[in-house]
C-alpha cells in the first residue's frame, strides 16, 4: 500500500517508486489529502523523460527532514537521534509549508541570527552545522534529490571558547563519599573506568570479565555509527564495586531501577536513561562547585597525563578515535609548561631589579 499511516508521528504518508528512484510525502492530516498528493506526484514524475531529466526535483523540506531523521535512528545512536529530532522541530516550525528551493541562505542567515539572539550563538551554530548536513544528505548519493544548499556560504558565529571545569581532586573524593549505596558504586564506576555515562547505564553482566580482569565498553560515537568496543583495567575497587552489584542480582544490568512506562502503562524494570539530578544535590551536600559526570572523564585524562601516562593511553581507554579529541580533556600543565613560566618569571624578576637600581642611582 503506497499510502499509509504514521502511527509514531500520528501522520498520513505516501511512498512509491518510479524508475528505480523513491518519491515520498508525509506531514498529511487525513488519508484523502495524502491519496490526492500521490496522484498529482505521480502525474508530474510520469512525464516524458526529456522534459522530467530537465527538472531538479523540487522535494518538500519536511520530506527531506523526515527522510533524515529515519536515516539517523537507522545508522547513528539513539542520543544523536532524539538531539536531531529536538532541532528539526525548530526547523520546522519555521520552513514546514516551503520546498527546498524556496528556502534562501537569506531566510536560514536571519533564522540563525534570531536564534543566536534569542539562545546562544553556540545554539546557532548547532543548527547551522546540522541544516548544512540535512541538504547534504539530500545532494549526496544515492539520493541526488538536488543540487542546491541554502546554507552554502553561511559561517559560524564566533563563540568565546572556555576552559571546561575539571574538579579537583579533593572534590571528587568529597563528591564520593558523601554519595551512598547504588549512587556511590554508580560514581566510582564512572571515575574508575572514565567512562561515558550513557556507556555506564547500559554497562550488562556479560560486560564484566572477573576471570581476566577487565570491563567492556560499548559507543557508538564513531564514524558511520557502528558500535565500538574497548576494554578497560578492572582496579580492585571497581571489583570490589561490581562484586557488590551483580550479587543477586537478576536482570542483565549491573545499574538499573524499576520505573512506570508511561508507553507501555504499567512498570517495568530496566536501565537508566539519565540521572542528571544526582549532581546538583551531591555538590551542594558535599560543599564543592557543581560539576555533571562528564567531567569524572577529563578529571580522569588530565590525572593520567600529569602522571606521565601518554596520550596514546588515554585516548584508547577514552575510546577516541582522533587523538586532537583527547588532547582537549587533558587540561593539565605539564613540566615543560612550568618551566617556561618559570624562566618567564626569571626574565621579568630581572628586568625590574635593575630597573630599580637605576632608579636608586638616579
Amino acid at each position: 500500500m503506497s499510502v499509509y499511516f504514521n502511527k509514531r508521528r500520528k501522520w498520513w504518508e505516501y511512498y512509491f517508486r518510479f524508475q528505480k528512484k523513491i518519491f515520498t510525502r508525509a506531514g498529511f492530516k487525513t488519508k484523502k489529502e495524502a491519496l490526492a498528493a500521490e496522484a498529482e506526484r505521480k502525474k508530474d514524475v510520469k512525464q516524458p523523460i526529456t522534459t522530467q531529466e530537465q527538472k531538479e526535483i523540487d522535494m518538500a523540506f519536511l520530506d527531506l527532514v523526515n527522510s533524515r531523521l529515519d536515516y539517523l535512528q537507522a545508522y547513528r545512536s539513539k542520543t544523536h537521534y532524539i538531539d536531531s529530532v529536538y532541532l528539526a522541530k525548530r526547523w520546522v516550525r519555521q520552513f514546514k509549508d516551503m520546498t527546498v528551493h524556496q528556502i534562501s541562505p537569506e531566510l536560514i542567515g536571519n533564522f540563525l541570527i534570531k536564534l543566536k539572539n534569542k539562545v546562544s550563538a553556540f545554539t546557532a551554530n548547532k543548527d547551522l552545522r546540522a541544516l548544512r548536513a540535512t541538504f547534504n544528505f539530500g545532494i549526496k548519493p544515492p539520493n541526488r534529490w538536488f543540487t542546491y544548499n541554502p546554507t552554502d556560504g553561511l559561517k559560524f558565529f564566533p563563540v568565546e571558547s572556555k576552559m571546561k571545569y575539571v574538579p579537583p581532586l579533593e572534590d571528587v573524593i568529597k563528591v564520593l563519599m558523601v554519595a551512598e549505596g547504588e549512587v556511590q558504586d554508580y560514581l566510582w564506576t564512572l571515575a574508575l573506568t572514565m567512562g561515558r555515562m550513557s556507556e555506564i547505564n547500559k554497562l550488562e553482566k556479560t560486560d564484566i570479565d572477573f576471570q581476566n580482569g577487565y570491563v567492556t565498553l560499548y559507543t557508538r560515537k564513531t564514524k558511520g555509527g557502528n558500535t565500538r568496543a574497548r576494554k578497560i583495567p578492572m582496579t580492585k575497587k571497581l571489583r570490589e564495586v561490581f562484586e557488590r552489584r551483580l550479587h543477586k542480582n537478576t536482570t542483565p544490568w549491573v545499574f538499573y531501577h524499576t520505573y512506570f512506562s508511561r508507553k507501555q502503562k504499567y512498570w517495568v524494570t530496566g536501565p537508566y536513561k539519565s540521572r542528571n539530578k544526582i549532581m546538583t544535590t551531591l555538590c551542594k551536600k558535599a560543599g564543592v562547585r557543581y560539576f555533571r559526570f562528564h567531567p569524572f572523564r577529563h578529571f580522569g585524562a588530565s590525572y593520567l597525563e600529569n602522571h606521565g601516562v601518554s596520550i596514546k593511553t588515554i585516548q584508547e581507554l577514552l575510546g577516541h578515535q582522533n587523538r586532537l579529541t583527547t588532547e582537549i580533556y587533558v587540561h593539565s600543565l605539564n613540566n615543560i609548561d612550568r618551566d617556561a613560566m618559570d624562566c618567564l618569571d626569571s626574565a621579568l624578576n630581572g628586568v625590574e631589579n635593575v630597573l630599580e637600581f637605576r632608579k636608586a642611582q638616579d
